[in-house]
């Protein structure tokens, strides 16, 4: 299988209500594999807190903090809230940590490692106060963290932290991984993040992680192929000074595997691009002032009829003329397209123009750009991005590639797609052209949009692994992925 399952919280609770024994076990099984990755991951800590709440995760930590004091440790356990509002599983393993000798503290004091037990995977919302405040305590100890399931105030469902959360450096979770480990924002409070077997079996979710294995659906070049079977790719952009664009865009393309590649370019930068791009034919379109206009329609036409994939937008330009072009092409292109940067801009109130559609329909935003095309702030993208690429696969009737550390691809009536695949060398201008080129390399193979989109987001992130391999993370360029790109698909 090319993807491995992400849960939800309502998930979880339904593989937990599948299983046939005593929940005690579980309980009990989580909370000592914490232990043994808090004994082994710092096998000189002295003292430990940890910070528990009143529910199931608090009983976790109710077992960790036992096992530790039996493991010779000098463990202290801080309760948020009334010992009389602990109930159920949580309140035996209680019993049993006062048992064993581990006190309950207002002040934990200074200490090697923090546990925080606080909430799991059933937390929603904000934290109340008193939560904050712990919160904020953990974090502020400046000392390793290992979270029980799910940092304290991350929406497992989401990612979503709509408050204070806590910043683990380990994350101890049961069974699979939740969307909410993944996902930012709340990957980035996680760490590292430990999946531990406690007995559970089954289960099913509807969100995915995409793995690397994802690129061998991708159609490689057969002995049979020509140029034109193996993928023909039309890049439509470029204005004044954004010349760059189309071209990592048609390169990317080709080392993606498309066999040929056109680019429709204004008709007066023509010459840089016959200079530039060595392996791409380029179709001088009518333009103004080195932005296209309307009337560069007919040649675009012409040029995608032997095309298997538009790409649309990068370096377009921002005139109503490439407006009015960009609208006209979505009705007329009978081809698979994905629309990006400029494309996407003249989108904005004109989602209609892609829900109109038939042949598929690619989007691939950043955050800004989604935040426009949803009539949302960019900044609610970043805090609730799971729900906000939905709302722009459903608003647009197409498939969505939210970009960042962890791309999301979600098409309408379908579980989004996790890939979290590469590394910050991708955060440079141009990856998002490279991206674009990719997708439409194979959206041009006959692969389907969501699919597609997922494995051109895989493609780039291992290329950013191979690309890191020869010059570095630090000084990475948009070229060092397209040079990577063949290596990556080929290994």
């Amino acid at each position: 299988m090319w993807a491995e399952p992400l849960y939800t919280a309502e998930e979880m609770r339904a593989a937990e209500a599948s299983y046939r024994g005593p929940t005690l076990e579980l309980m009990e099984r989580a909370g000592r594999k914490v232990a043994e990755e808090v004994l082994g991951r710092y096998p000189t800590a002295r003292r430990l807190a940890v910070w528990c709440g009143t529910g199931a995760n608090g009983g976790d930590g109710f077992v960790v903090a036992r096992e530790l004091v039996r493991a010779r440790r000098d463990c202290v356990v801080r309760l948020l809230g009334d010992e009389g509002k602990v109930t159920g599983d949580a309140a035996v393993n209680l019993r049993r940590a006062h048992d064993v000798g581990v006190p309950l503290v207002e002040e934990p004091g200074p200490a090697d490692v923090v546990v925080d037990a606080l909430f799991g995977t059933g937390f929603r919302g904000k934290p109340r106060p008193d939560a904050e405040r712990a919160i904020a305590a953990m974090n502020a100890a400046d000392v390793p963290i290992v979270a029980v399931d799910l940092p304290s105030g991350v929406d497992a469902s989401t990612g979503t932290v709509a408050a204070a959360a806590v910043r683990a450096d380990v994350t101890v979770t049961f069974h699979a991984l939740k969307v909410g480990h993944i996902v930012a924002p709340g990957r980035f409070h996680a760490g590292t993040v430990i999946v531990a077997d406690i007995g559970l079996t089954g289960g099913r979710s509807r969100t995915r992680r995409a793995s690397e294995r994802i690129l061998g659906l991708v159609p490689r070049r057969r002995e049979a192929d020509n140029k034109y079977t193996a993928g023909s790719v039309l890049v439509v952009g470029g204005s004044l000074g954004l010349t760059g664009a189309p071209s990592l865009t048609s390169e990317a393309a080709l080392r993606a595997g498309a066999g040929i590649v056109t680019a429709c370019v204004p008709a007066s930068l023509n010459a840089v691009f016959e200079q530039r791009l060595l392996e791409v034919m380029t179709r001088p379109c009518p333009d103004e002032d080195g932005t296209m206009t309307r009337d560069a329609a007919d040649v675009v036409l012409a040029a995608a009829e032997r095309a298997g994939a538009v790409a649309l937008g990068p370096g377009l330009g921002r005139t109503e003329g490439t407006r009015a072009l960009v609208g006209h092409l979505l009705d007329r292109l009978e081809k698979p397209v994905v629309v990006d940067a400029d494309a996407l801009w003249a989108l904005t109130g004109h989602l209609e123009w892609v829900f109109a559609r038939d042949a598929p329909t690619v989007l691939t935003p950043h955050a800004g750009e989604l935040g426009r095309l949803v009539g949302r702030p960019s900044a609610w993208v970043n805090a609730n991005r799971l729900d906000a690429v939905q709302a722009g696969a459903d608003d647009a009737g197409a498939v969505v590639l939210l970009k960042g550390a962890d791309t999301l691809v979600a098409a309408p009536g379908r579980g989004p797609v996790v890939i979290d695949l590469g590394n910050a060398g991708l955060a440079t201008a141009g990856s998002g052209d490279v991206l674009t080129g990719v997708v439409a390399a194979f959206l041009s193979k006959g692969m389907d949009g969501d699919l597609a989109a997922a494995a051109a987001a895989a493609a780039c992130g291992v290329a950013s692994e191979v690309a890191a391999e020869r010059h570095g993370e630090a000084g990475m360029i948009a070229r060092d992925v397209v040079e990577s790109l063949s290596p990556a698909l080929s290994r």
